[in-house]
Order: structure tokens, then C-alpha cells, then sequence
């Protein structure tokens, strides 16, 4: 296939385009600058500005641009990039792909388990409704956007969780916890939404060619609290956990993102991608882990 992907330089992007090219894909990456190769194409989603020529020629988009819900704290202005960057790329290729004349048949467009908000001890597959909080509204403006593409355009929404991999959100708190500093968020009792990367990258490739449209949750099977997930990860690092940090002060500091990122509970699972037969290769955390650490279990 000939795959145009947008967000191509990112966390999830580098893997996915080398995953891509390792299949015998190929790859054209949007770039906001002036394109250097074969495969880049330049545009702008502050501008609305992308060459439609490219959406022609693709046989499926894939959009991963927006930026990193992990950069703290979220200030009003950056809550603001958050959304307008998000609404701004996504709806710049759906505009794009309604101008063009054969638009690509597969658009797959990342979305967030954000959208359920804080519910804990619900079991939240897809056929879940929309929760509330800032990310629930993000989100639901976002996939919005992605909805606008073509009816003749599969459209998927990328319904992630938390990307366990070294160089995402898990491997910053990795960091945190080689230094000592590792500690219970508020309960620790709240699910936390997880997919290993290589996972992750595995449901984008299989998604490209299944059938399947409309939110996907892409998580892993085995839901984790947050403890879980903490402890394991101290575990495998040789690290004390024991300390605590309450609610009251994780919110004091970090105001929105604790509650919306760190004390949320999410109990996703992947229900439509598992009844797709897409197969884990890391179906517990604590395989997520190992695999971002590159090191067998303690």
C-alpha cells in the first residue's frame, strides 16, 4: 500500500513507519517544512494547506498529529494547542480528501479513550458513551473532524490508551522511578488504559486492512490499575515503592492533567479489534514493560 501519514515523525509515527517499510509499504511523510525527499510532502494544518495530489495518490491516510497530552503542566494556553492542533490536521486531510477525485479508501485518524472521561468500575468497550471532563471534549471534537471524510473513505477512529514504549509517557515516569522518586497517584485503585508499542503499531497495520470503521479502542486485554502498573514497573527497576502522593496534591500542582490524565479510571478493553482476530503479542502490562525495558521479568 501506499500510505500517507501525517504526525510520521512522533512516538507511535517513527515506529509505525518503520514497521510500514519492513512490510514493503510504502511510506509518504507529511512534513511542515519543505519537503528533503522522495517521500515527503509539505504541508500546513495551521493553514489548511495540503497537496490533494498526494491524497490521490494514497491508498489510505493515516493521522497521528496533535500535541503531546505528556508535556505538563496544562496551562489554558496549552489545554487551547491541544484541541486546536488536533481539529486544525484532521480537518485539513478530511477537506483534502472530499477535494480529491479518487480519495483513499482507508483514512485511519487517532482518537483517545479520553473521550469515556473518569468512570470508574465500568467496563468501557466501544458501544460506551462519551463521559465528560476536558479530554471527553477534545476528543469528541476531534473524531467529528475525522467523520467529515468521505463516505466512500473508510474511516477508523484510533481509540488509544496510555503507549507503553521507550521514549512515551511510561518511559518519562521509567525515568522518574530509576531515581527513586516512584509513588502510589492518589488511590492507585484507577485503571489505566495501556497497549505496548509494538501492539499499538500491530492494530494500525492490521486496521488498514480490515473492514472494521468507527472507534476502535486500541488497548490492551488485560485491564491494569494504576498501582499495578507502578509497582511493576519499580519492580523490574530495582526501585522502592512506597511513597504517596495524595489527590489533593497531585491536583494542586498539576491541576487538570491530574485529574484527567493520572487519577481517571478507564477500564477499556479491545473488543472489536479482539473480535477482528487481531492477536496481543504483550497481553499484560507488565509484558508492555518488559519489552519497553528490553529485559526478561525479575
Amino acid at each position: 500500500m501506499r500510505v500517507l501519514i501525517a504526525g510520521a515523525s512522533g512516538f507511535v509515527g517513527t515506529a509505525l513507519v518503520a514497521s510500514l517499510e519492513a512490510h514493503g509499504h510504502q511510506v509518504v511523510r507529511l512534513v511542515r517544512r519543505r519537503a528533503a525527499a522522495p517521500d515527503e510532502s509539505s504541508w500546513s494544518p495551521v493553514s489548511g494547506v495540503v497537496d490533494v495530489g498526494e491524497l490521490e495518490r494514497a491508498d489510505a491516510v493515516v493521522n497521528l498529529s496533535g500535541a503531546s497530552l505528556a508535556r505538563l503542566p496544562w496551562t489554558r494556553r496549552y489545554r487551547d494547542e491541544i484541541l486546536a492542533s488536533r481539529i486544525a490536521a484532521t480537518r485539513t486531510l478530511a477537506d483534502a480528501m472530499r477535494q480529491a477525485r479518487t480519495p483513499p479508501a482507508v483514512f485511519l485518524s487517532a482518537s483517545a479513550v479520553g473521550i469515556y472521561g473518569d468512570r470508574p468500575g465500568e467496563r468501557l468497550d466501544e458501544r460506551a458513551p462519551r463521559g465528560s471532563g476536558f479530554l471527553a471534549d477534545v476528543v469528541a471534537q476531534w473524531e467529528a473532524q475525522a467523520l467529515l471524510a468521505p463516505p466512500e473513505t473508510r474511516t477508523v477512529l484510533l481509540r488509544s490508551g496510555i503507549v507503553v514504549g521507550d521514549g512515551g509517557a511510561l518511559g518519562r515516569v521509567a525515568t522518574l522511578t530509576r531515581l527513586g522518586v516512584s509513588a502510589r497517584l492518589g488511590t492507585g485503585g484507577q485503571h489505566w488504559p495501556w497497549i505496548a508499542l509494538d501492539d499499538e503499531v500491530a492494530a494500525i497495520e492490521h486496521l488498514l486492512g480490515s473492514r472494521l470503521s468507527g472507534p476502535v479502542n486500541l488497548v490492551g486485554p488485560t485491564p491494569a490499575t494504576a498501582d499495578r502498573v507502578l509497582a511493576a514497573l519499580a519492580d523490574r527497576l530495582h526501585r522502592p515503592y512506597f511513597l504517596a502522593a495524595p489527590e489533593r496534591a497531585l491536583e494542586l500542582v498539576l491541576g487538570v492533567a491530574a485529574e484527567e490524565l493520572l487519577l481517571a479510571s478507564q477500564k477499556a478493553v479491545p473488543e472489536r479489534l479482539l473480535a477482528d482476530g487481531f492477536a496481543f503479542t504483550r497481553p499484560t502490562v507488565e509484558d508492555a514493560i518488559d519489552a519497553m525495558l528490553a529485559v526478561g521479568p525479575s
